[in-house]
């Protein structure tokens, strides 16, 4: 029987256990989207995990979503994130950037721009911007002419990941974000190539992909996705056909892992996992829901087929998290206002379980 602790072998990685730590934004960058210090150190605390997947880190400034975050489009980023990845390799870890274009979630008080979108719908809710929490503006529906610049953002960014140290990257498919955004039934209302049949819609994610394996190998190349899910309001018809779709498109590159979160019904989920042909991550729970992902739900997955499972919120109290689920330690809780507050508290303040005499 598969457990959490066995190793796998993840392309050119072998992975000591089974354990992945999801990507979670915790808006701690510095001016310019600059990695830190400090992000340094919060990573490599928690290297023990099979693999990291990074926060959002956007490949462009008019594809940032929230203020503080990290950039992999300046030369001046690439520098900032060398100390990041040492700090995770020399602790004996592994680490995925996630590249994350906002599309229409974002604000100009952000990024200076008007957000661009597949069409002219706002997302639903207020997004972050510095100067507090506004509603969601009307995105600039982007020219056809426009979209494969913005599908190639994705592979630009890989390249400077790796020149980085990354590992590999993980294209951000899924929450409603530029490629969810896409998928969508209602927030893509184009007629054009990218609009429309499933076919049109599952473009734009099979072209940034595609970009992403020409620049920096398939073996490097991951992309998570959330089966009909609706985080800042978007909808999509006929899920199980436009993911059935997309993943027999996708399979084609023989990527490095698909990442699905569990926004969908679980019958449906256990069809995309035997119609996928290669790793699967699996998040059992839905990101920012009620429920944390415990060692039941990794059991629970494990047993129908995932082959790595990834934990969000349980890694920010719990940076020895690994082996707290090895040896069934009681879990800190995260303390969930300092989630984005900036700043070392409750970013670097949580430590390993300690141990009374």
């Amino acid at each position: 029987m598969t457990t959490l602790f066995d190793r796998y072998r993840l392309g050119g990685l072998d992975l000591p256990n089974r354990v992945v730590m999801a990507p979670m934004s915790r808006v701690r960058a510095a001016a310019g989207g600059l990695a830190t210090p400090s992000m340094a150190a919060y990573y490599a605390q928690r290297a023990t995990a099979g693999l990291i997947v990074s926060e959002g880190v956007q490949p462009s400034l008019i594809g940032q979503s929230n203020p503080g975050t990290p950039g992999l489009h300046t030369d001046e980023q690439v520098a900032s994130w060398r100390p990041v990845t040492d700090a995770v390799h020399v602790n004996g870890g592994r680490i995925f950037a996630q590249i994350m274009h906002g599309g229409r979630v974002s604000h100009p008080d952000t990024t200076g721009f008007q957000p661009v979108g597949p069409s002219a719908v706002a997302a639903v809710g207020d997004v972050f911007t510095p100067n507090g929490p506004r509603p969601a503006p009307v995105p600039r529906a982007l020219d056809t002419a426009e979209i494969p610049e913005h599908a190639r953002s994705y592979a630009e960014a890989a390249r400077r990941a790796v020149e980085a140290g990354f590992d590999g990257v993980e294209l951000h498919g899924a929450n409603g974000y530029l490629i969810s955004q896409f998928l969508s039934s209602n927030a893509n209302l184009r007629t054009d190539a990218y609009g429309g049949s499933i076919t049109n819609r599952i473009r734009f994610a099979v072209e940034a992909v595609a970009a992403t394996v020409d620049a920096v190998g398939a073996d490097r190349t991951a992309i998570r996705l959330s089966p009909g899910g609706t985080f800042w309001g978007v909808e999509e018809t006929e899920v199980p056909e436009l993911y059935a779709d997309l993943l027999a498109e996708l399979a084609r590159f023989d990527l490095a892992y698909l990442h699905l979160e569990a926004t969908a019904d679980e019958d449906v989920l256990i069809g995309l996992r035997r119609a996928w042909p290669g790793t699967l991550v699996m998040n059992p729970v839905v990101p920012m829901g009620p429920k944390h992902t415990d060692r039941s739900a990794a059991d629970h997955w494990l047993g129908l087929g995932a082959d790595l499972i990834s934990f969000g919120r349980a890694f920010i109290a719990n940076p020895d998290l690994v082996e707290r689920l090895r040896t069934d330690l009681p879990l800190a809780p995260a303390d969930l206002n300092t989630y984005y507050q900036g700043g070392d508290n409750g970013y670097l303040t949580y430590s390993a379980f300690q141990h009374s005499a």
